[in-house]
């Protein structure tokens, strides 16, 4: 289950992520068309994906995650969904443009990526945050979107013990050609992609305390962007 609570005056939302609240199975939505357009989508801005982790069995969407590798021009590992925008997400009205998405992280150019590697948490949990994020919309009846953030749990857990990241906000990314945040499928449906940014606890206590537009400027001030770096400086420790 999960609760929702919007911030103090602020547009943006907070979910508090307590545990998966399965309501029955239901078959995946699936769009072989959307799904070819989105890979060439992902060739054009990012690069060809070396690998896809395609799900075995699937529960309302089929989430894949495709691995684009590090490359001259973007020296880091970039994983992006592929299925969260099979579905529109129940927005509230007058948010009806941010009904599709998908999302996005990058990793450093030495992560572990094999599949003998990611069976161990420390390197996987990026990976597995990012398909829980991509299905939690659709399992609860509710929408994410760019400000969003959500506290692993309450009080917020570490995702590892190799780091002390313990939540997330999602943000337009910013190590992308900009054409890429936006894909127009029709004229009733285009995708947004948001990156994931992990986020230490104090730093959610900053943006709960503060407000989407302080968090923003302290996120510049400290030329943050969507490559995860474990042992970066916290920022909600500078004010």
């Amino acid at each position: 289950m999960f609760k929702k609570f919007k911030e103090e005056n602020s547009e943006h939302t907070t979910y508090i992520y307590e545990s998966k609240n399965k309501m029955g199975w239901k078959p995946p939505v699936f769009n072989s068309a959307e799904s070819e357009l989105l890979l060439k989508h992902i060739e054009r801005y990012i690069g060809k994906p070396s690998y896809a982790y395609h799900e075995i069995f699937s529960d309302t969407v089929h989430i894949d995650i495709y691995h684009i590798e590090p490359s001259e021009e973007r020296n880091y590992h970039t994983f992006v969904t592929m299925g969260m925008s099979s579905m529109p997400m129940n927005v509230p009205k007058g948010q009806e443009e941010w009904k599709f998405s998908e999302l996005m992280i990058c990793l450093p150019a030495d992560w572990k990526v094999s599949d003998k590697e990611l069976k161990d948490n420390r390197n996987y949990w990026p990976l597995g945050l990012l398909k829980m994020l991509a299905r939690f919309p659709h399992e609860y009846g509710t929408w994410l979107s760019w400000g969003h953030t959500m506290p692993n749990g309450e009080p917020p857990q570490h995702y590892a013990d190799n780091t002390k990241f313990c939540g997330i906000i999602l943000l337009p990314p910013i190590l992308v050609n900009e054409e890429f945040i936006k894909l127009k499928v029709n004229r009733n449906k285009t995708i947004n992609f948001f990156a994931v940014i992990p986020l230490y606890k104090e730093e959610i206590d900053y943006k709960l305390e503060h407000g989407y537009n302080s968090f923003i400027e302290k996120y510049a001030e400290f030329d943050m962007d969507e490559l995860i770096r474990l042992n970066r400086k916290n920022f909600g420790l500078e004010h």
